[in-house]
């Protein structure tokens, strides 16, 4: 299937200022899968290593980093020569490789005509005690489940996307039904690799169901393999709560509904592992829409999204009947599908949410474009009205608000509303 990080690939391997590459993100979103189908699309050889089943070459960087002597190895080890500008050389789960990410400063300063991309867990790679992390010796890229648009693409709906990226209107209304067929299946399959290729290739609700309570179920042995022990029942108390955290009205975190009486500062290392492993983003809440925005985060309120909405509605067991019946899978969970969708098509930075001190309204998502902020609401349904968005732009003097929901793209002085299936825009 088609990644859009592909492009973003192929721009690290022409760049004359080219840097080792790691490849951030949870797993299971295709890491590895993008790295070898880059390899062996773009490059003569692949010299693949997967540092957690080759417990011999744990050790290779430990004596030094001659990158002659560790070139030699991997060689012998694999029977690759690895071929400057011509050999992509792929470190897999590198954080298993003791020194292996400070090797990465001694290619880049010793060896810049070898291409090296390197992969591993988030907090493998940035928390790993036995690494001197090679600050500005690296490149990195960020790999998310499939987004919408990438859906349509391996759904082999190519014409349809194209649709949305030239803003054609008037036809994206005339195919207006398909696209919300395609947004209904995409709630529900989601975005992890093996969970749309299983619906591509079986179009079958349980058994792509089963792959995703396994994905949940590989997550939970994660935390007591590698989260500290004393944490390990609270990491799964948050994990657990997040359906019913985003299954309110409001959608701020709660957290008494982990426990009755829980505080936040008995939480707070758990959030932050589940947050470091790529499980889950914070959204916190800004009480002035200023500039910069990061400036005006109140850290002690927050909201909390898992990193794919196909898996949100398997935590929650989402009726697979949801699929045919009308569009109230948008509305489900009050909302929080939709909700969860939307932040997953944000791909402008940091993501805020704004509420006013006396509670009477909010706004989803808050984006910085430049010298702009732009307010978000999110509507799960053909609903036009946007009481608390009006209220936002008329008090902050914003003209630059996007509303999205089921009805059809409408333009006026204030406000764009943007079909909840063409929110992945240029625009944001």
């Amino acid at each position: 299937m088609k990644r859009t990080a592909y492009k973003n690939l192929l721009e690290w391997k022409k760049n004359t200022n080219r840097k080792p590459l790691i490849i951030k993100g949870a797993r299971q979103v295709g890491k590895t899968w993008l790295m070898k189908e880059f390899g062996k699309n773009e490059y003569e050889n692949i010299l693949y290593i997967n540092f957690e089943n080759k417990k011999p070459l744990q050790e290779l960087f430990k004596l030094d980093f001659d990158i002659n002597r560790i070139l030699l190895a991997l060689s012998i080890e694999t029977g690759i020569d690895a071929k400057p500008e011509k050999t992509l050389i792929i470190f897999d789960e590198i954080q298993e490789a003791e020194r292996g990410l400070t090797s990465l400063k001694y290619f880049h300063e010793e060896a810049p005509e070898y291409h090296v991309i390197a992969a591993g867990s988030y907090l493998g790679i940035f928390l790993n005690q036995n690494n001197s992390f090679p600050v500005g010796k690296v490149d990195f890229l960020n790999l998310e489940p499939l987004s919408f648009n990438e859906f349509l693409m391996a759904n082999e709906q190519s014409k349809l996307l194209k649709l949305i990226e030239q803003e054609e209107w008037d036809l994206i209304k005339v195919f207006k039904n398909k696209y919300i067929e395609l947004l209904k299946l995409y709630y529900f399959v989601g975005g992890m690799p093996e969970v749309v290729q299983s619906f591509i290739t079986n179009k079958d609700a349980d058994k792509l169901r089963r792959i995703q309570k396994n994905i949940l179920l590989s997550y939970e042995h994660d935390f007591s393999k590698h989260a500290p022990i004393s944490i390990v029942p609270r990491i799964k108390m948050v994990w657990d709560s997040i359906p019913a955290q985003l299954s309110k009205e409001n959608k701020k975190f709660i957290f008494g509904l982990i426990k009755k009486g829980a505080r936040a500062k008995d939480y707070e290392l758990a959030i932050e592992w589940l947050v470091g492993n790529g499980l889950i983003k914070k959204v916190f809440r800004v009480n002035k829409p200023g500039l910069p925005l990061s400036s005006y985060a109140d850290i002690s309120a927050f909201k909390i999204f898992v990193l794919d909405i196909g898996l949100l509605g398997a935590m929650s067991d989402l009726d697979k009947h949801s699929i045919i019946k009308g569009n109230s899978i948008f509305e489900e969970f009050k909302g929080a599908l939709s909700e969860q969708y939307v932040f997953q098509q944000i791909k402008n930075g940091i993501v805020y949410y704004w509420s006013s001190v006396n509670s009477i309204g909010e706004i989803d998502f808050l984006i910085q474009k430049e010298n702009k902020i732009i307010p978000i609401e999110v509507k799960a349904e053909e609903n036009l009205k946007a009481k608390s968005l009006k209220f936002f732009c008329r008090k902050y003097k914003n003209q630059n608000a996007i509303r999205t929901s089921m009805s059809d793209y409408r333009k006026e002085d204030w406000l764009v509303n943007i079909p909840l299936y063409a929110i992945n825009l240029k625009v944001i």
